[in-house]
């Protein structure tokens, strides 16, 4: 009963890598569950940026209406002060 060095290393081999490639598989089911869990959060993340999006819309359609009536109300402060300087240099050549 001799046990031939080649072949039980070969068994030895044979042995680990079954038992490796159940270690791969253990991984692998472990790894798709936490991809499920991850897909979770980030389908209620872009949920809730969606609920988001509609408030900061707002926000920068208030910004925009803010600035355009602070752009008319400079544009008449400033012709109103354009025109009282013109006034004043007519005024100064007449006499």
């Amino acid at each position: 009963m001799t046990v031939d060095l080649n072949e039980l290393l070969l068994v030895i081999l044979y042995f680990a890598l079954i038992i490796l490639v159940i270690i791969f598989i253990i991984l692998g089911i472990k790894l798709i569950k936490t991809l499920k869990k991850v897909d979770g959060v980030i389908d209620d993340v872009n949920e809730k940026m969606d609920k988001v999006d509609g408030v900061f819309d707002i926000i920068d359609k208030t910004a925009d209406v803010a600035s355009s009536i602070s752009d008319k109300v400079v544009g008449f402060i400033s012709g109103l002060v354009n025109g009282l300087f013109k006034r004043k240099k007519g005024n100064d050549k007449d006499e």
